[in-house]
């Protein structure tokens, strides 16, 4: 979740309300509000996309990892999980030089062992989505929010879903990564009370 200071925190540099994305400059910001936050996504390769850039935001702004998407998608053969699964240790440490990504030594390692983590589930699940949504019964969890301030970092479904996951060795999953994790792929809709995308994302 992304915070920005205005008199109003819904809108927007291009008089749109919306959760976030409100400063000038921020067109990626808003667009990924606009797009992606809150969609339900159930493609593999996706999840993991998605997977790996909310533990890379770890200590950092969402969007600064937004705009580092395409250095993610060009490093880590477009989230292909089999070839990044393979991956072998000179390949991730070159990759500790590339400026496209966060040079995180942790955040790069995790990359390779989640995408074997995430084969594992597909092996016992028959996809990565199967697994994760089978935590919400298969269903969105759409809150209904008068404000960011009521958004929270996490809930006892993320972290029911971060113990299950760490248990099964995929990295950078605390419970408040997590649930950031499931309002960008749709598992939970967050967009609050007065949000363009309120209405579109309820109806």
């Amino acid at each position: 979740m992304v915070d920005c200071e205005t008199d109003d925190p819904l809108m927007s540099a291009d008089g749109v309300r919306r959760c976030f994305g409100t400063r000038p400059g921020q067109d990626i910001l808003a667009r990924y509000h606009d797009e992606e936050w809150g969609v339900p996504v159930h493609d593999d390769r996706h999840l993991f996309e998605m997977l790996t850039l909310e533990g890379a935001q770890a200590g950092l702004s969402w969007d600064v990892v937004l705009r580092k998407r395409a250095g993610y998608r060009a490093a880590f053969h477009d989230f292909d999980i089999a070839r990044v699964a393979a991956m072998d240790d000179d390949a991730l440490e070159a990759l500790r030089q590339n400026e496209g990504i966060v040079r995180n030594r942790l955040k790069i390692y995790s990359t390779r062992s989640n995408a074997a983590a995430v084969l594992a589930v597909q092996e016992s699940y028959g996809s990565f989505a199967a697994y994760l949504w089978a935590f919400a019964d298969g269903q969105p969890v759409i809150n209904q929010t008068a404000s960011l301030s009521q958004v929270p970092a996490s809930t006892s479904l993320s972290d029911d879903l971060s113990k299950d996951m760490k248990r099964r060795g995929f990295k950078f999953v605390g419970s408040t990564i997590i649930y950031a994790f499931m309002q960008g792929i749709g598992m939970v809709d967050d967009h609050v009370a007065g949000c363009w995308r309120r209405a579109d994302s309820t109806a």
